[in-house]
């Protein structure tokens, strides 16, 4: 198998250092990330300019490369300017949670997406913020759950959060956002965004986000496909 390694945090961030160990153990692997932290770039690309792309050598027997552009980009490069062919695309370990609605800013997930787009299985895998532990024990378990229920038979992408303690395995949908933003108002012209939380914790271990944070590693299938089907039925039958 033919795996494809991307982050947002940045190629010498440790999550990617632990999830390209593991992943050597499953299939050849090749890693493409970016240069320095992108975390927050969604499903974002750069169409104006160009970019480096610079081959480094930092994961033994890994053929690995700094892209100096977003997560989605690095997918981009590695299969559209390499011309590289993978059978599923690795997205992580992220530090920090990407759940529910946030998942839309998530350069991670955006990396899922982009790949895709381009017809690839993909994975996106992240943690809490303060250890990796409980992920690196858990990614095997997490791999056999995907293989036993071949969820990759049903779905592209599937979004995986590996909470800080806790192992049973839920499958999820998607909660509502748990993170906006207060904004102060600086000297000079500047805003500065100051994270605030909205999670108000109603456990529903049906939703990824209070399954989560309530010490459950949660699985959640993801779409392309962003089409109102319900709305779609609706309207076109609605004809006079």
């Amino acid at each position: 198998m033919k795996i494809l390694i991307v982050n947002d945090d940045g190629i010498y961030a440790e999550g990617i250092k632990h999830l390209v160990n593991w992943a050597k153990t499953k299939g050849e692997v090749s890693v493409f990330a970016p240069k320095v932290q992108q975390s927050g770039k969604s499903h974002s690309i750069e169409i104006h300019g160009g970019y480096e792309v610079k081959k480094v050598d930092i994961f033994e027997g890994v053929e690995a490369y700094s892209v100096d552009s977003t997560p989605a980009d690095c997918v981009r490069i590695a299969t559209l300017g390499f011309k590289k062919k993978f059978d599923l695309v690795l997205s992580g370990i992220n530090c920090g949670p990407n759940l529910g609605g946030d998942i839309h800013y998530s350069g991670t997930v955006g990396a899922c997406f982009e790949a895709a787009k381009g017809g690839m299985k993909a994975i996106a895998i992240s943690t809490c913020f303060t250890s990796f532990d409980n992920a690196v024990k858990n990614l095997d378990r997490v791999w056999n759950e995907i293989q036993r229920r071949k969820m990759l038979d049903f779905t592209d992408i599937l979004n995986v959060n590996i909470p800080e303690h806790g192992d049973e395995i839920l499958i999820t949908r998607l909660g509502e956002a748990i993170y906006s933003d207060d904004f102060k108002f600086l000297e000079n012209d500047i805003v500065m965004p100051c994270l605030v939380s909205l999670y108000s914790g109603t456990r529903n271990l049906e939703i990824d986000t209070d399954a989560t944070m309530t010490g459950h590693i949660t699985i959640t299938p993801l779409s392309v496909d962003s089409t109102n089907f319900y709305a779609h039925d609706i309207i076109t039958k609605n004809v006079g």
